[in-house]
C-alpha cells in the first residue's frame, strides 16, 4: 500500500524537511517517528521538496509504502499522526496512490512565495513569516529583472553547496511580483530548485529593487556561474 500526504508545516524551529541522522528537529524525522510508533518497524517518507531550515509548507506532498496487511483506512492514519505532532505540524490529507507513485520523482513542478514588509509597514506578529524592509523598493525595476530569470539556465550563481557531478541548469516558468497594502509578494514557479536558489534569487532582486545593481546585470550574473557575483545573503 503506497499512501499519499499533503503536509503543512511552520518551519520556524526545524532544521528543514530532511531527515539528520541524530536530530530529531526536522519534519521528516517527525513524521518517520510517528509512523515508525504506529507500524511497529522502521518506515521511511520521500517527500517532493527538501525545505531549508526556518522555510514554511502549504502543501508539501509525501509518500511512504506499507505491506497489504499493515494497511489502514487513510482518514484513521491521517487521525492517528495528528494526535502525535506538534502544533506547527499539520497533515491536511492522506490518500491511497498508485505503488509506482513517488512524490519526488513525480513531481512536476514547485512553488514558493517570498513575503516581504513593506518600509514603514511594520507588524510583530508577521516576522516570522516576511522579511522586513528598511527602505522602499523600485518594483518596476524588480519585474524588468525577473523577466531575466524565466527560462531554463544554468543557476549555479544562485545556489550553494552545488554537487560537482549534478546538473545545476533548471526552469523557472513563473516569477511574479505582487503588491499589497502592506507587502510584496514574490512567487517563483519551476521544476525544481538548488540548494538556497529560491532566497538568493530573492535577495538579488531585492538588491535591484534598491538600486545596487541594474536589472540588466541578472544574465550577466547567470553566465558567470559562481556563487559569489549574486551574494546578497
Amino acid at each position: 500500500m503506497n499512501y499519499r500526504m499533503q503536509i503543512q508545516y511552520d518551519g520556524t524551529r526545524y532544521r528543514g524537511w530532511q531527515r539528520q541522522s541524530a536530530a530529531g528537529d526536522t519534519i521528516q524525522g517527525k513524521l518517520e517517528a510517528i509512523l515508525t510508533r504506529r507500524f511497529g518497524r522502521n518506515i521511511e517518507i520521500d517527500g517532493a521538496s527538501r525545505t531549508d531550515a526556518g522555510v514554511h509548507a502549504l502543501a508539501q506532498i509525501a509518500n511512504f509504502h506499507v505491506s497489504e496487511e499493515e494497511a489502514v483506512k487513510p482518514a484513521e492514519l491521517q487521525k492517528y499522526i495528528n494526535q502525535y505532532l506538534p502544533e506547527d505540524i499539520a497533515v491536511t490529507s492522506v490518500a491511497a496512490a498508485g505503488e509506482r507513485f513517488h512524490s519526488r520523482l513525480n513531481a512536476t513542478g514547485k512553488t514558493y512565495e517570498y513575503h516581504l514588509l513593506r518600509h514603514g509597514a511594520y507588524n510583530v506578529f508577521a516576522r516570522k513569516y516576511a522579511w522586513q524592509m528598511t527602505a522602499p523598493l523600485d518594483i518596476a525595476a524588480m519585474r524588468e529583472a525577473a523577466g531575466h530569470v524565466l527560462g531554463s539556465h544554468d543557476f549555479r550563481s544562485f545556489c550553494t553547496k552545488a554537487a560537482k557531478k549534478k546538473s545545476t541548469v533548471r526552469t523557472i516558468r513563473l516569477l511574479e511580483i505582487y503588491e499589497t497594502k502592506d507587502e510584496i509578494i514574490i512567487e517563483i514557479a519551476g521544476n525544481g530548485f538548488l540548494y538556497n536558489m529560491v532566497r538568493i534569487l530573492v535577495g538579488t532582486l531585492v538588491e535591484v529593487g534598491l538600486g545596487l545593481r541594474s536589472p540588466g546585470e541578472i544574465p550577466e550574473i547567470i553566465d558567470k556561474k559562481e556563487r559569489r557575483h549574486a551574494d546578497y545573503f
